[in-house]
């Protein structure tokens, strides 16, 4: 059972990785140049709806995590997309993609399918490229479609919390607004899509998204050892979710990012450091919470919330971090760089 649950969370991680990096590396930049550069709004789109095509990426690493054939790879593809919700048909009867789908649930229809597909095994025979699809479609496909209005439901109960949250004291609604979003950031859920439903802005949403920097910039100082530069980075540029498996596996992994991500979100509600329902989730990737805070910053530009913008975003959650790994790996002993280690084969 470990090794299953391994094995999924090591596809989810990186089918979301995969398909939201070149938005979060090209998004923010290509909104600056489209309106000198209109031709790049197709480059931009392109970005835009690889986005969308995260359920059937999920499904496609999950598969290959779990060494299946192509045939069989194909269908978790497929059936995850079924089960995702990202697809809508609109009154006039055609198919438009939403957001991202439900990731939970898309998580879950896809372990469905690896378990339906192996059961089947290879009783199919030579009919298995024309029947297994369809059965993945019409099984594991249509249970994941049936329970995604529940998921739905569960992910609207977290977005309940965290909104109950945002009535307290902004210094503590900052701190705990940081923390809920360091550890929601490793798990399933989508930050982007939470924020979005319950209408995190003004300083929730600056914490929420100090809370993903917090989670970001740490797990990318604490996994370099462990992995290569461009996988550390990527924690940071991309998402942290990459190290979703090594959080499930040991969650004592985060009490560094956590503690960080605590006294960043008290610093958002003291230095009133705002963003929108969009930014909330997004960290440094794109630059899309140091940009937003620019822009709602009162005076814009100024010096001073320059100087607010690069310490809180970057020079206190690099130090920070430095510090508190140093701590709980050096002298508590409660942490060790191959606990970050990443694995993609």
């Amino acid at each position: 059972m470990k090794d299953f649950f391994n094995k999924l969370l090591t596809g989810i991680s990186i089918g979301i990785v995969v398909s939201l990096i070149p938005n979060a590396l090209l998004g923010e930049i290509l909104k600056l140049l489209i309106p000198y550069m209109p031709f790049l709004q197709h480059v931009y789109d392109i970005t835009a709806f690889v986005m969308s095509l995260l359920p059937v990426l999920i499904g496609v690493m999950v598969g290959i995590s779990f060494k299946l054939t192509s045939i069989q790879t194909a269908s978790v593809g497929i059936a995850a997309m079924v089960g995702s919700g990202v697809v809508q048909k609109t009154a006039d009867g055609l198919f438009t993609l939403n957001g991202i789908g439900v990731v939970i649930n898309t998580g879950l229809t896809a372990a469905l399918t690896v378990i339906f597909v192996r059961l089947v095994g290879d009783r199919l025979k030579a009919y298995a490229i024309l029947l297994l699809p369809t059965l993945s479609i019409l099984i594991p496909g249509m249970a994941g479609y049936l329970i995604l209005p529940y998921i739905k439901n569960t992910t609207g109960l977290i977005g309940v919390g965290v909104q109950h949250v945002t009535t307290l004291q902004p210094v503590l609604m900052g701190a705990v607004i940081a923390v809920i979003f360091c550890v929601i950031i490793l798990s399933p859920v989508s930050t982007v899509g939470l924020a979005t439903v319950i209408s995190l802005s003004g300083i929730g949403s600056g914490a929420a998204n100090l809370g993903i920097v917090a989670a970001g910039v740490g797990l990318a100082i604490a996994s370099y050892k462990a992995n290569a530069l461009g996988t550390a980075l990527a924690h940071v540029l991309g998402s942290p979710k990459i190290q979703m498996r090594n959080f499930f596996m040991k969650p004592k992994i985060l009490v560094p990012m956590l503690i960080t991500a605590a006294v960043l979100g008290a610093l958002a509600g003291f230095l009133n450091i705002q963003g929108t329902p969009y930014s909330a989730g997004f960290g440094l990737s794109g630059l899309v919470g140091p940009l937003n805070y620019m822009h709602l910053a009162d005076g814009g530009w100024t010096s001073k919330n320059i100087t607010i913008m690069i310490g809180v975003f970057f020079i206190i959650p690099i130090f920070l971090n430095i510090a508190l790994i140093y701590l709980f790996a050096k002298k508590l002993k409660l942490i060790k760089a191959d606990d970050y280690k990443l694995h993609f084969d």
